[in-house]
């Protein structure tokens, strides 16, 4: 029988790879695929368009509903500016922790499902076991669409998703759902000493901004409210704002990039067309001097927030599972999660080792504490579906399985 590597070792060799955002994820699938391979496990890749990037889908047991897909994302966010005390792609262990890049977001939880499937391998599993491995999950859960719209299509699906991002080995339940946008703010041109001559498109810009402002304070005065966040109400931010060339040139373009996260019961769509309205607002009464004064508002990216119920039973059997009282909880950050959620239907929970408070810092790390815990739950899980006796794993067969 083959060697089972220990997590710390698969940890050691995920961290290697420096897999960032839009960077080629390849070789470590490889590594990956060299484990899970000779164990028997039924691998398919999703490419991305150019071929440099990939989804993995590993697959374990009987072909059919039910069953758990684990899932996280390899690639990582950039070390450039940052103070590390220790090369961020070699794995280092001191006082019960483990530093380096993606430790904690989310090689660390990889490592572990990737032992949990070279143990189940031996196992006579009764319900299906996948790991998903996806792509440009840090520039807006980009690429694991492919994977997901291909797997919607396929008659079966699995009863949960459990998502391994860094949440403490608590459950959380929901996360916001995100936009990110892009204001291109047109005026015109002309010499700073005839400024009122000319229409500023930084001032459009501006102004702009003022009416986010107060679309901000209306979303938490009036919006919809969820206790269970930090900061219980959805929100806009603006986090750049590019114009202008020179001081004596009045400038006839201001670009902005903006984010709405919202709260489940707030529509981000109807978030939107009131933006675009303030928008245009700002544009109208300069028209008449400026005919090209506009404001074009281009969507960028977003991804749906993940709202499961805390009653469902897919809930009540993690809380079994893991053994002791999690809490639940839904977290600031966004996931795949609510990709899952849409796309295939199926219930989805976050529940991972480490602390996002670790996460894209210098000296990222996750304790060994957690991965402990974390192989806990795996082998609670892998007996659950070894037994085939837990409903919530079993699925339903038929066409109203969703």
């Amino acid at each position: 029988m083959t060697l089972i590597p220990e997590t710390a070792d698969i940890l050691a060799r995920l961290v290697a790879f420096p897999t960032l955002s839009r960077h080629s994820n390849i070789a470590l699938l490889e590594y990956i695929e060299s484990l899970l391979r000779p164990a028997g496990v039924r691998l398919e890749r999703f490419a991305s368009d150019d071929g440099t990037r990939a989804n993995l889908w590993a697959s374990l047991g009987p072909e059919g509903d039910g069953g758990v897909v684990l899932s996280g994302h390899c690639d990582v966010v950039p070390v450039t500016g940052q103070s590390w005390t220790r090369d961020p792609f070699e794995l280092h262990h001191a006082e019960g922790n483990f530093y380096g890049r993606g430790t904690a977001d989310m090689k660390g939880f990889l490592a572990v499902a990737i032992r949990a499937m070279l143990i189940a391998a031996a196992r006579p599993l009764r319900l299906p076991l996948h790991l998903a491995i996806s792509y440009d999950e840090e520039i807006g859960c980009m690429g694991v669409r492919g994977m997901l719209d291909t797997l919607a299509t396929r008659p079966h699906r699995p009863a949960l998703c459990l998502i391994g991002e860094p949440t403490g080995m608590n459950i959380a339940t929901g996360h916001k759902g995100k936009r990110a946008l892009r204001a291109c703010c047109h005026g015109q041109e002309g010499h700073s000493a005839l400024a009122p001559d000319a229409l500023n498109a930084l001032h459009l810009g501006a102004a702009f901004i003022s009416r986010l402002q107060t679309r901000q304070d209306l979303l938490r005065v009036s919006g919809a409210r969820d206790t269970a966040y930090d900061i219980p109400y959805s929100t806009l931010h603006v986090g750049v704002m590019q114009g202008g060339t020179a001081l004596n040139i009045v400038p006839n373009l201001c670009e902005l990039e903006f984010e709405i996260r919202n709260v489940a019961a707030d529509d981000p769509d109807a978030i939107i067309a009131d933006i675009i309205e303030d928008a245009e607002a700002i544009a109208t009464p300069h028209r008449n001097r400026f005919p090209e004064a506009r404001i074009e508002i281009e969507e960028i990216s977003g991804y749906p927030g993940l709202d499961t119920p805390a009653g469902t039973p897919a809930v009540e059997l993690l809380h079994s599972l893991l053994g002791h009282d999690a809490a639940m909880i839904k977290v600031a950050f966004g996931t795949e999660g609510g990709l899952f959620q849409h796309s295939l239907g199926i219930p989805t929970l976050v529940c991972g080792p480490g602390h996002m408070a670790q996460g894209h810092k210098p000296d990222e790390f996750v304790s060994q504490a957690q991965l402990s815990e974390c192989e806990g739950l795996m082998a609670a899980l892998t007996d659950a579906l070894e037994d085939g006796e837990a409903q919530a794993l079993a699925g339903r067969s038929g066409p109203d399985r969703l």
